[in-house]
């Protein structure tokens, strides 16, 4: 049998990386069957649920043009697909409770066929 490595590797957490991806969306699986008054409000909500799930920070900042874009043609008829970028950034703020937030922002996609072969996309700033 082979000796087993007894030096430890401490492993970085991913959790403490500033970091900026791109996903889409599926809204229309989060709305159906939802009252037509209560749609939008839901599809924010699942924006910042996923967004959450996604980055592991509690503290989400929507984009005040995310907002216009899921709004833009009414309570009640949100696009089916929505393309965001999600940005982990470190917080300023010497009262905050966490060390990240997660800043919500739309990519202005104009036909609903772009989103085909889309992929997560991790952007790299420098």
């Amino acid at each position: 049998m082979a000796p087993k490595d007894t030096t430890k590797k401490t492993k970085k957490s991913t959790l403490d990386e500033v970091v900026t991806r791109e996903y889409t969306i599926h809204l229309h699986k989060h709305v159906f069957g939802t009252t037509f008054k209560k749609r939008a409000p839901r599809a924010i909500k699942a924006i910042k649920k996923f967004a959450q799930d996604t980055m592991k920070t509690s503290d989400v900042r929507l984009d005040p043009a995310l907002n216009t874009a899921v709004w833009k043609r009414g309570v009640k008829s949100i696009p089916h697909r929505i393309r965001v970028r999600l940005s982990r950034k470190k917080n300023d703020d010497e009262d905050a409770k966490e060390r990240l937030y997660t800043l919500v922002t739309v990519v202005p996609i104009t036909k609903p066929a772009e989103f085909r072969g889309l992929q997560t996309e991790t952007i790299h700033d420098e």
